[in-house]
């Protein structure tokens, strides 16, 4: 009996001591990467912050936003984002898109009879509003990413946006046409996916013109 006792704590001390030296392992590596974090990319590290001119934190450069009315119509003075299905369900239909906390796709193909009819309604009001043909409006301006949150859209799709964001904002083309190319990321390593260009950066960036 007091060998079976003995056993019994000699295997509880174990498992403790295994609990404590992995409690231990796992509170040091955290503390070490956030360091290394902290140091040596703190912007990354902290969330992508992008702050205005006054320093106030307005978003994060990896997460879009919606820049359209209460009604849910698109500001003529902004870039528009690609469409998100990420929805806050505690708010109303027209504010909903970009909810990190509800970030998905639409999970709709190209066989879905209200994915195909609402896409086809997008694309023709995206071109009226842009005064440019329907085949020349791309497929991101009329389809959520796989996350529901990406802040960026193809060029294709700010370059038929330059037009109204400069006449809006008095602007000539070439400025917008400047700020989109400077806010536009070209492919990794110069071969892995496609140029983008972050829209939150860019219309902080249009905000901020004197």
């Amino acid at each position: 009996m007091k060998n079976t006792i003995s056993l019994n704590l000699h295997a509880y001390w174990a498992g403790l001591k295994a609990v404590i030296v992995f409690t231990v392992i796992v509170i040091v590596y955290t503390f070490v990467m956030t360091g290394i974090g902290q140091l040596g990319m703190p912007d990354k590290a902290n969330g992508s912050m992008i702050t205005n001119a006054q320093g106030e934190v307005v978003g994060s450069s990896l997460i879009g936003q919606s820049f359209t009315d209460a009604n849910g119509d698109a500001l003529p003075q902004y870039f528009q984002s690609r469409p998100s299905a990420a929805s806050d369900p505690n708010k109303d239909e027209d504010s909903q898109g970009y909810y990190a906390a509800a970030s998905a796709g639409t999970n709709k193909g190209h066989a879905d009879a209200d994915f195909v009819k609402s896409t086809t309604e997008l694309r023709k009001t995206i071109a009226k509003r842009e005064g440019v043909s329907v085949k020349d409006v791309p497929s991101d301006a009329v389809t959520a990413s796989s996350s529901g949150l990406d802040p960026e859209i193809s060029p294709e799709y700010a370059a038929i946006q330059v037009k109204r964001v400069a006449k809006e904002r008095g602007l000539s083309e070439e400025q917008v046409e400047n700020l989109v190319r400077k806010y536009t990321t070209g492919r990794g390593l110069g071969f892995i996916g496609e140029s983008t260009v972050n829209v939150v950066r860019l219309n902080l960036a249009l905000d901020e013109l004197k």
